[in-house]
Parts: C-alpha cells; structure tokens; sequence
C-alpha cells in the first residue's frame, strides 16, 4: 500500500509538472503543434573524437562495435554525415543550437578548463535544445561531458536541463580524479566522487534516467568523453583485446568496446521499457579522430580532428526511430550535426518559432523517404585560418595540418584546444584552396581547382557570401595565446 501512494503522488505531480510545462509552452514561442499526438523521446548520443573508420557499420571489424552497430542495422546510416567543426566544443555548439556557431563567436575550443577564456562559453541569448524541449513539456537530462561552459548561467542546469551527472570541461581521467575546480564530476551543480570507470558510470545514469522518466516524454543527452584522450581502460576491457600488440591501440580498443557496452546498456534499457518505438535516436561523434594521440581512425578519408580534410568533418551519423524509419538504409546525401535540432524538434511536434533563423534542417522527409532531394544545397566550415565548401558531390578546401605527435601542440593537456597552426601572410587575392569530387576521390587526393575553375569561383563565392555573415570568434587561445590567423582573403 505504502508503494502503490507513493507511486500514486509521482504519477499526480508528474501529471501537474506536464500541465505547467503545458502552460509555459502556450505561453513562449516554442509550442507543441500537435498536442494530443504521441510524442517521441529524444535520445542524443555523441561519441568524442570517434574516428569515422572505427565502427562495425563502417565496415571496420577490428573493434566489435554490436551494440552502435544495432542502430545503424535498424535505422539510417548517413556516409557523408558531418560536424559544423573539426574540434569538440564548436561542434556541441552547433548541435545545441541548430545554427553555425560561428554566428554568435564560437570558434574555437577554450583551452584547458581552468584557464579557458572569461569570455567562453555558449551564450545565453542562443537557444538550445534543451530549452525549446523543456518548454515543451519534455523531461530534460544529460549525462557526460558538456565543455560549452563553466561560469554560473552557462552550466546544463541553467541551459534547458533538468538534471546533469558529468564535467563541464573538455577532458576527464576515466580512472580516479584529477582536481581542478572547474572540471570534476558533478550531479547537477554538486561534486560527487566516481569510483567507477567513467565510461560505465555514465552509462549506469543514462539507464536511471530512463528508467525514471519512461512515463513521460524524455530528452536525453548522452556525451560521452569516450574515446578522448587520456588512454585508460580497465583490465577487463584491454583483456578484451589479447591479440593487440601495440599498447595505445589496445586501450583505445578497450575504451570504444567500453562506450558500445554503455550504448548496448541504454539500447536494452528502452527495450525493457518498451520505448523502442517511442524513441528516436541519433547518434554522432564530435569530430574526426585524431589519429597520432590515440589511433583512432578516418580510413578512408584524408586528414585527421582539428583540419577541415574530411577526416575532420566527416562522422558517423546514424539515425533510428523504429516502426517509423526505415531499418538497414544507407544514405549517401549530405548532412550535418546541426540538423539534430529542427529534427528533434519537429519529431516532438515542436513549432521552434526561433528568432534567429536554424541553419539545420528537418531531416524526416528526407529519412522516410518523402524527399528524394538532398537536404541541403550547400555546407559551410570556417575554423581559424581553415574553411571548406560542399554543394553536391565537390567540395572546396582550405585545409591545415595537424601537429606531429609528441610536439608541444600536440602534448597540451587538451590538445584539440588550439585553434589552426599560424601560416605566412599571403598577396591579397592568393589562394591555396583545392577542390575535389568526393564522389570520384573521396580521399581528396586529385586537386582539380585548375581544370575547374568556374566551379571553385561558384564556390568561393558563396563560402564569401556566408563569412559575411559570421561574426568574429569571442575568444582565441588560452592564456592569452594570440589566435590563429583568420583567412586574409575573406571578410569577417
């Protein structure tokens, strides 16, 4: 009797907090259109610096991967998925607010959390989704690694989430804590001690969240730091891997094996709950992998994390709603991490109404097939003195490379934090910008601006005309670093 009251006052106050949320959407821009229509849960997995050739659906087997696989096999796989950003917190940006980041300055990672920019951090008159969610009614949580910022307004619970267990910086130690005020493990906005591999740990709160909300419509953000630097694994996940030699590449293994355990974990938890087909799924990685520090690979893809290579840019991008989306297709056309937004939103029923225009699009017609046309004409990146352009199966590039391994740029604490490595001032109208036919060279490796050079001005042109409406990046490098050179040939 005691437990049958007590789920009775849950299940009345949860009936009240959906009526109030209710309200508060009616009230705000972000209504749901279609009230008495179910509504999908909202699940958001990013994997952190997960190279676009690791994965079994990727057609890479030396890391059994089953569990992410499952989604791929039972939704929509895209193979030319991309970030707005070759580094993390650009990318979380993006994905947060549906729109380039670099319109409200967000360029570039901070640097090492305890000495980031007091400028940094996702600014407050940006939307993010889980703001627009939770006017909506939705129960918000997130689990993970956030590094959008640390400063009181900018921390998940004070940007649309109900409930955050995870750090707020770029990187964490897997195994015990490293003591920095702004970048321990927190639930909500207290520090707690973890004893377990984090991995797991996030995990373990993913499923309790589910677990907690399944009555409710529920968005979930689950960023794991897996399989970002530092290397560490537990025994029993490198015990995994007996067959591999190399000791960098056998913990990295046993980190992805980790991370695809979690996923399997909150997979089985939906499944128990019969949330299958109430929940729509995506899942990305934040960047490309940076393959000297940890060996995570972009085969076949040229370029590594921090370039705008497609090795940079280019993810994997998997989608699932099932008994809703096909199962098993492969998509070749164009998307973007930006595109999770207007998704999730319209999936939602949410009208966003937003002030400033998204720059993702509603992927559904596209995923259900109603479309057959790609979902975007043209994709932009501007990183530092980086930028690239694709419209169709061409893509023009500006591209810098990665620091050798071992060097100081590349042994930083964070080493993704650095903006693009500084290069010589050019003549005022030279360029060194290559373009490619993906289609034809998906390892860009055939420059053909000389033989195409109508097609690299068509493009240059509209990468001018969308700089021109970016702003200047709010912060640079850390500890007053100056920043790396921006394109002299473009405008701000």
């Amino acid at each position: 009797m005691q437990i049958a009251r007590v789920c009775l006052l849950f299940a009345f106050a949860s009936s009240v907090a959906s009526v109030a949320h209710g309200h508060k959407a009616k009230s705000g821009q972000d209504a749901p259109t279609r009230a008495a229509a179910p509504r999908p849960n909202i699940l958001v997995i990013v994997a952190d610096d997960l190279g676009y050739g690791e994965l079994g659906c990727q057609g890479h087997n030396d890391i059994p991967t089953p569990h992410i696989d499952s989604i791929a096999r039972n939704g929509v796989r895209f193979t030319s998925g991309y970030v707005s950003c070759p580094v993390c917190s650009p990318t979380r940006a993006g994905l947060m607010t549906g729109r380039y980041q670099q319109r409200f300055g967000h360029e570039f990672n901070p640097g090492p959390v305890d000495d980031a920019s007091d400028r940094f951090g996702l600014v407050r008159d940006e939307k993010t989704l889980a703001e627009r969610l939770k006017a909506a009614g939705y129960a918000t949580g997130m689990v993970g690694k956030w590094h959008l910022g640390t400063k009181e307004g900018l921390r998940p619970t004070e940007r649309g989430f109900d409930e955050f267990f995870g750090f707020l910086g770029g990187a964490h130690p897997y195994l015990g804590e490293r003591r920095r005020r702004n970048n321990e493990v927190m639930r909500g906005t207290e520090r707690v001690s973890e004893a377990a591999y984090l991995t797991d740990a996030f995990g373990r709160e993913a499923v309790a969240f589910i677990a907690h909300h399944k009555s409710e419509p529920f968005f979930l953000y689950l960023a794991f730091n897996a399989v970002h630097a530092p290397l560490q694994a537990t025994a029993d996940y490198r015990k995994r891997f007996p067959k591999v030699k190399d000791e960098k590449r056998q913990t990295f293994s046993a980190m992805l094996s980790a991370m695809d355990d979690a996923v399997g974990a909150v997979l089985a938890k939906l499944h128990a709950s019969e949330l299958d087909e109430k929940t729509l799924v995506f899942f990305i990685s934040d960047n490309g992998g940076p393959t000297p520090q940890t060996t995570s690979r972009n085969d076949p893809l040229r370029g590594t994390k921090t370039t705008t290579w497609e090795g940079g840019i280019r993810i994997p991008y998997i989608i699932q709603w099932k008994g809703h989306l096909p199962a098993g297709r492969v998509d070749d056309r164009p998307v973007i991490s930006l595109d999770i937004h207007p998704t999730a939103l319209a999936a939602a029923g949410v009208t966003a109404q937003p002030e400033k225009k998204l720059d993702g699009v509603n992927l559904l017609p596209f995923l259900d097939g109603t479309s057959k046309n790609p979902p975007h004409e043209l994709l932009f990146w501007r990183f530092g003195n980086q930028m690239a352009v694709r419209k169709g199966d061409w893509k023009l590039t500006e591209a810098a490379p990665r620091p050798p391994a071992g060097s100081p740029a590349a042994a930083q604490d964070d080493a993704e934090s650095r903006p693009p490595l500084r290069r010589r001032r050019r003549p005022a109208r030279a360029t060194t910008a290559q373009l490619y036919n993906l289609a034809q060279d998906i390892g860009e490796s055939k420059n053909l601006s000389a033989e195409h050079p109508d097609t690299v001005k068509e493009l240059m042109d509209a990468w001018q005309q969308w700089n021109s409406e970016l702003m200047a990046p709010r912060w640079t490098r850390a500890n007053g670093n100056p920043q790396a050179r921006r394109l002299t040939t473009r405008p701000n």
